[in-house]
């Protein structure tokens, strides 16, 4: 049987859910490590900004001590010491502040390059070296020109290398007013205190990677987590194919049994499959009693038959019926006992009843509609050049039976047993070709549905009381011309008519035929004594 909506949302939903929970691990495993490195990062940026800013003040200090406490101090004293840009040059000459910075940037330049410091301007002295300056520096001149209490950083590097750079002004003071606007080889001479004479540029390198094993905790808790997180992702997708394994063996075995229901379908009544099927009823050998109505059929002289068709037609004709007789039994809500050679036994009362009147109305009305189907069949296989169709006899038997699983343990038959049954049997051999015979239990449940004559009393064996069988003429309000098919086939004689085929152009024509038939039968002197009249 197929699987339910439900049923299938429950096999999808843990592979589902195994999916979500790989794409999640994944993600954190690789998240954690990025956010970390990120976090780094921004430490190692903030940690060296404030390192730039702390080696900035501390040599704006330096220089404004030398200035103040070194060179004034030197220069109020008058004596043969001097301080000179090109101090080197002049014996007993000390340098002045900012040639004191240029010097001291060489040589904290000269170390393992982590960290530079540049006194630049570009207003050089006469004979100095005159720097090179680049768009961070030249943007940083004419930005802290225009705002000398600005400090300007540019963060640059790789994700493996950050580095700073930081530009503060050097404001001119008093002491180097007085002399730049003296000096000779000065470029400029009408300087002002608070002028900015160029910027400090501290520059700050920091490999990421050199810190990495600083996080010695860290970088554990990331080796077991990422373990951890393998070893969850590797027990998913062993589960996730163990899962998918299973729905796929689940899904093949549901076709086959999907297959195989249908199959078993084919072999027992709908009514017994769906209950068995539905788990309303156990396969275990029980029956149990109940008031049942028995229809049973077979077909008139079918050995006969048998004889004047070759074994493929006849299997073909035979199956045809069956299919025909069980599909109107199923619209009536009986349940097809069994087939027995060309004979049908169907009953109504189990595994569902409306109960024993309605049950046994409904019997009645399926074998009227049966009756109608088997003309149109007859008249489709005369058609087909099939020269004596079926002629059906049917009988129908309301009483107690025992009804349920008969067999062995190894295998069983869901069908009903009793005399009961047998009677509708023997009511179907009292019965003529065409003929519907009822039993008097029958006739009572359903006379207020149905015309019937009484027939002969029968006898049977294992049935006390004589039985008068009652032949249904038609049902109660139905007239004949509410026949739709009226079908003979005797010696010298062969009518079909199908008014639900006919077209009604042609109807006067019909009229025309049947009125020149009884005219001839007439003349002929064939017509039937008045009492045979109808």
């Amino acid at each position: 049987m197929a699987l339910s909506n439900s049923a299938e949302a429950a096999l999808v939903a843990p592979k589902r859910n195994t999916i979500l929970l790989v794409i999640g691990v994944t993600l954190g495993i690789l998240g954690l490590p990025i956010a970390a490195w990120l976090d780094l990062q921004r430490l190692s940026e903030t940690t060296l900004t404030t390192q730039a800013r702390n080696t900035g003040n501390v040599i704006d200090a330096m220089r404004g001590f030398y200035s103040s406490d070194v060179v004034g101090r030197v220069v109020k004293a008058g004596q043969q010491v001097v301080a000179v840009h090109n101090y080197k040059e002049v014996d007993g000459a000390i340098p002045i502040p900012a040639t004191l910075s240029i010097e001291l940037g060489k040589k904290i330049s000269s170390t393992d390059g982590t960290v530079k410091y540049q006194f630049v301007s570009d207003l050089p002295f006469k004979g100095r070296e005159e720097p090179a300056l680049d768009d961070f520096e030249l943007s940083s001149l004419q930005a802290l020109r225009r705002n000398p209490n600005e400090t300007l950083i540019d963060v640059s590097g790789s994700i493996f290398l950050r580095q700073i750079r930081m530009a503060t002004p050097i404001i001119m003071g008093e002491t180097c007013v007085a002399c730049h606007n003296t000096h000779p080889d000065s470029p400029k001479t009408d300087w002002k205190v608070g002028d900015v004479r160029g910027i400090q540029e501290v520059t700050l390198k920091q490999p990421i990677d050199a810190n990495i094993f600083a996080f010695k905790y860290l970088l554990g808790y990331f080796i077991l987590a990422i373990t951890a997180g393998i070893a969850v992702i590797v027990m998913q997708r062993r589960q996730a194919s163990l899962i998918s394994g299973m729905n796929t063996e689940l899904t093949e075995a549901n076709d086959f049994l999907a297959a195989i229901s249908i199959k078993i379908a084919k072999y027992i009544s709908p009514q017994i499959y769906k209950s068995i099927f539905s788990g309303q009823r156990d396969v275990t050998i029980a029956t149990e009693r109940k008031k049942l109505t028995i229809f049973f059929s077979d077909i008139k002289d079918f050995t006969a038959t048998t004889e004047r068709l070759q074994p493929e037609d006849l299997t073909m004709l035979l199956n045809e019926y069956f299919t025909v007789m069980s599909a109107v039994a199923l619209e009536h809500g009986g349940t097809v006992d069994k087939f027995i050679g060309d004979a049908m036994l169907i009953f109504f009362g189990d595994p569902e009843t409306r109960g024993v009147k309605e049950d046994a109305e409904a019997c009645l009305k399926m074998a009227v509609v049966m009756k109608s189907r088997l003309e149109q069949l007859n008249a489709e296989w005369r058609a087909r050049g099939i020269e004596n169709p079926f002629q059906v006899r049917m009988g129908i038997n309301t009483g107690f039976c025992n009804v349920g699983n008969f067999g062995s343990e190894d295998r069983m038959d869901y069908t009903i047993i009793g005399a009961e049954a047998n009677l509708a049997a023997r009511l179907q051999q009292a019965a003529k070709p065409g003929e519907i015979v009822l039993s008097f239990e029958t006739y009572a449940l359903v006379r207020d549905l149905v015309r019937a004559k009484p027939l002969e009393p029968i006898t049977m064996k294992g049935i006390s009381r004589e039985v008068i069988p009652y032949a249904v003429e038609g049902l109660l309000g139905q007239a004949r011309d509410s026949v739709r098919v009226i079908a003979e086939k005797v010696a010298g004689l062969d009518l079909f008519l199908d008014l639900d085929a006919l077209d009604a152009q042609l109807t006067p024509q019909a009229w025309r035929r049947l009125k020149d038939a009884l005219e001839a039968l007439e003349r002929n002197g064939l017509s039937p004594e008045p009492s045979e009249r109808t």
